[in-house]
């Protein structure tokens, strides 16, 4: 049994004057962990250390704060397999994926280091003589950190690691799901020797720990990957100090087969982009159209494949997917398929709640969708793929963007000149061509419309937390 603590200024400190939350395993809905609800008292002091070490940080050389994260993924790759451990019981990942997650987030870490001396300022040209007009890069300030409980590792890192090598300091909150995680990544941050107030971490709730990360007044850059409700809110609280926000929200990616594809790659890259993390994925494919010439041969495939997706729980046996991370996710999941079927929807496999211990659902194929359908149009983040047929390309482009998220997408075609008119068109931050949906470290995962503001990764993602001093500098 885990007992949660907070990371302020260097010290671990636990809130024994809180109230209790048990942290369940999504598998067996055992208890692993307690943690507690935080306050805006304890997150305000967080924030204000953060900010008293900012200043010397900032002044610290570039290379000597990569330095620390390079340590960290270090200690990372030491702790790796109970990292791995602590992810499948949190979060009900598969093993593979848990492991992913871990190495992943040690491979980010010590990229992001490597921009230490790589990201610069320039010098402009001046109209005017003996004038010279130079541009600085300079670091945000205090920045704040809300994390989801889908990636809740990986995504510490992807935070972290760019705000403190462009020296920023940082004040994170983890998912109340998922907190075990993050109190060992502060266990191995805490070996290295950071200086005190440069990383802190908060738990509680989005409500008061997240609303005051977003409204207080000491924070220059509020960052969150969650659902477009909480983005909402956290965007509203910062606007009363016009706090500069970085928004990752939800997804609708659709899948377009069009009839030119390799069918079978086709079929197995859907299933690969939908049953990741039990389709738990803002970038997973969540709605798939398909070219009414092929409809039923693809249909066909699709469901033989889905049908034999397995499920369980994964510390004990290699399961294709795990749990949903809690029982309101599941009921939400099955809720999205019995409405579906009343809306003319056909359900192909899966769509019933397995009668055993843990949120588990099974890999779920409705067909005879169309777009005014709400499992079209909301976000379901679960195994369930809904299937629309269409007649022509234009058709099919038009249908994709018919949604008012923007994030990811995928198209499948041997058809180039057709492949790169859907780049023109697409309306998505992403968009994946004949391969699964999971992006790259040295990209930028952004998205548009109400999936977002701003975006993570490569040097697109490391500005996100500089700013710009221009200077006119005059030398008659």
């Amino acid at each position: 049994m885990y007992q949660i603590k907070d990371y302020v200024n260097g010290e671990f400190v636990e809130r024994t004057d809180l109230e209790v939350v048990n942290v369940l395993n999504p598998a067996t809905e055992e208890v692993i962990a307690k943690t507690y609800n935080g306050t805006k008292e304890y997150t305000e002091q967080a924030i204000q250390y953060a900010k008293e070490a900012q200043k010397s940080w900032c002044e610290t050389p570039a290379i000597e704060r990569a330095e620390y994260l390079k340590k960290i993924a270090a200690g990372i790759r030491e702790r790796s397999e109970e990292l791995t451990e602590i992810i499948i019981k949190e979060g009900g990942k598969t093993r593979e994926l848990a492991s992913t997650e871990v190495f992943f987030t040690a491979d980010y870490l010590e990229y992001m280091s490597e921009w230490a001396r790589r990201y610069e300022g320039e010098i402009i040209q001046s109209d005017r003589k003996n004038e010279h007009i130079l541009l600085y890069k300079k670091p945000l300030g205090v920045t704040s950190g809300i994390l989801p409980w889908n990636f809740p590792f990986f995504l510490i890192a992807r935070k972290m690691a760019p705000a403190l090598v462009t020296g920023n300091t940082i004040v994170v909150k983890p998912s109340e799901e998922t907190p075990i995680n993050a109190l060992i990544f502060t266990e191995i941050l805490d070996t290295v020797g950071l200086p005190k107030g440069v990383f802190n971490l908060v738990n509680g709730t989005g409500e008061v720990v997240g609303d005051e990360l977003a409204r207080n007044k000491n924070i220059d850059l509020v960052s969150i990957t969650g659902s477009e409700r909480a983005g909402k809110k956290v965007m509203e609280a910062a606007s009363s100090n016009v706090t500069k926000v970085n928004l990752e929200l939800g997804g609708k990616a659709p899948a377009i087969v069009l009839e030119d594809a390799d069918i079978d790659k086709a079929v197995q890259y859907v299933i690969d982009s939908r049953i990741i993390n039990t389709g738990q994925v803002c970038n997973c494919a969540e709605r798939l159209y398909v070219q009414n010439s092929i409809k039923d041969q693809f249909i066909e495939k699709l469901v033989q494949k889905m049908s034999d997706v397995s499920y369980g729980n994964t510390l004990e046996t290699d399961y294709d997917m795990g749990p949903l991370i809690n029982k309101k996710a599941q009921e939400n999941v099955h809720n999205h398929v019995q409405q579906a079927i009343k809306d003319g929807g056909k359900l192909e496999c899966g769509g019933e709640i397995p009668g055993c211990t843990g949120n588990f659902y099974p890999a779920t194929v409705i067909s005879n969708c169309n777009n005014d359908m709400d499992i079209i149009q909301e976000e379901v983040f679960g195994p369930v793929l809904p299937v629309v047929s269409f007649e022509t390309f234009e058709e099919a482009i038009l249908l994709a963007n018919d949604s008012k998220y923007g994030l990811t997408s995928s198209i499948y075609s041997n058809d180039m000149k057709k492949v790169f008119k859907a780049v023109e068109d697409l309306e998505f931050g992403e968009t994946y061509i004949n391969r699964e949906n999971f992006e790259a470290m040295q990209g930028f995962h952004a998205g548009v419309k109400n999936s977002g503001i701003g975006g993570a990764d490569g040097k697109h993602g490391l500005e996100e937390y500089l700013r710009t001093h221009i200077v006119y500098m005059n030398l008659e």
